[in-house]
């Protein structure tokens, strides 16, 4: 099962690209990284770790 790549932050509504540093919890909320350390890194809705989110693997071969 492959995550869901948000394309927002859940606080603050910036956009954030899939290649963009961004943080989610297991819930796959997703925040930018200033709302993220605003936040101590702890998820506003569920109150889980945010941890780094993957960013897509570079497809060029």
């Amino acid at each position: 099962m492959a995550l869901e790549m948000r394309t927002k932050c859940e606080k603050c509504e910036t956009e954030i690209a899939a290649s963009s540093e961004a943080y989610i919890c297991t819930y796959e909320c997703t925040f930018c990284a200033r709302c993220t350390s605003a936040m101590n890194a702890i998820c506003r809705n569920c109150g889980g770790e945010l941890m780094r989110r993957p960013r897509p693997a570079d497809k060029t071969v």
